[in-house]
């Protein structure tokens, strides 16, 4: 496969695509048209306000594009998304959201804080943890069907290594720990 393709699959496989899909599926899941609502809110500030922030850093010149290359970039950016995550579960619990939704963002703040201790140190893929997340948390909530989408979580680290952003072991790390942070962090607060 070309760059182009890697390209593209990193970007339309990027964390705000699993965090508005899961928001969304889980929301409807736990309630219906109403928890959607709740899953909306929810992406809005796991996915929406985050990136919104990396918008506004490109065009101030801060980082040269939303996946943010720079290490010591990235601490910034993560730690605004953590910020703006945990508004986002006092958000939902202030105004009664089902524990379930409040579980999903529970566990991608704890997720957040876990990359967010790696980042200084090492690149660890974002883009992997993120997708390996989204289905491990789907499993717990859906049952096995989600486990179809493995394939994308693996197109997504070779999208990373092909694009030379993340080595093989960067990869691979993002999706462990994306898939257990998640899942454990889930699995307390459900």
């Amino acid at each position: 496969m070309s760059a182009r393709t890697a390209r593209l699959v990193t970007d339309w496989l990027a964390p705000r695509t699993w965090i508005a899909a899961d928001t969304v599926i889980v929301g409807w899941h736990t309630a219906g048209p109403a928890g959607v609502g709740w899953g909306l809110v929810g992406a809005l500030f796991a996915a929406v306000l985050p990136l919104a922030f990396i918008k506004r850093g490109m065009r101030r010149g801060r980082w040269a594009d939303r996946h943010v290359a720079s290490r010591r970039q990235r601490v910034v950016v993560i730690g605004f998304a953590a910020a703006s995550v945990a508004t986002g579960v006092l958000a939902l619990s202030v105004l009664g959201a089902p524990r379930i939704v409040i579980a999903l963002i529970v566990a991608m703040l704890v997720t957040l804080a876990a990359l967010l201790a790696v980042t200084p140190l090492w690149k660890i893929s974002v883009h992997t943890a993120v997708a390996a997340g989204s289905v491990a948390l789907l499993v717990m909530v859906l049952g096995p069907l989600p486990l179809l989408a493995l394939p994308l979580v693996a197109l997504v680290g070779w999208s990373r290594i092909a694009l030379r952003d993340h080595t093989p072991a960067q990869v691979l790390a993002g999706a462990t720990v994306g898939a257990t942070v998640a899942a454990g962090a889930f699995a307390l607060v459900r």
